[in-house]
């Protein structure tokens, strides 16, 4: 398996041809994308390992939901606004992110120190074995540049839409 990071560069070589990708796959029937991404997802996941990475950890942060915040507060014996003061901020949608990457519960090993009541948004990342992937093929195309897991998928698409 090639090394996480060089999937990741290849990915950003390709931009313009991955746009494509999700240019015809928006033409699809969304029943048939959902089973193209989620027979995928289930291949490239039995050979990546996120505890490898954890780059989703690193440079970006996932939107915290009131029942994210008042179940981690709770967690780390916080009320729901010490919690918010001590870890988050409102981005320009007034969405809660955190105040910083890599995330604060990232622990030196890729594990999350808050696993067990991680985030909403944690929990479903990289988002490509939902239902209805033709809502938001534009946030899996931007997630491709962070998620390796997410690169390999578009890159084993593509080679079975051009067989």
């Amino acid at each position: 398996m090639q090394q996480y990071a060089e999937i990741l560069e290849k990915t950003r070589s390709r931009k313009k041809e991955i746009r494509k990708l999700c240019n015809v796959l928006k033409t699809k029937k969304p029943g048939w994308m959902d089973e193209l991404f989620h027979q995928t997802h289930e291949h490239v996941f039995d050979e990546i390992d996120c505890l490898n990475c954890a780059n989703c950890c690193k440079t970006t942060g996932p939107l915290f939901t009131s029942k994210d915040v008042e179940r981690i507060g709770a967690y780390l014996k916080m009320k729901p606004g010490e919690f918010t003061e001590k870890f988050l901020r409102i981005d320009e949608d007034q969405d809660y992110v955190l105040k910083q990457v890599p995330c604060a519960f990232l622990l030196s090993d890729n594990r999350c120190s808050i696993y067990e009541v991680r985030p909403k948004a944690c929990r479903d990342y990289p988002h490509t074995n939902r239902r209805d992937m033709h809502e938001i093929i534009d946030l899996t195309y931007k997630n491709a540049f962070i998620c390796p897991a997410v690169a390999r998928i578009f890159e084993l698409i593509e080679k079975k839409l051009h067989k």
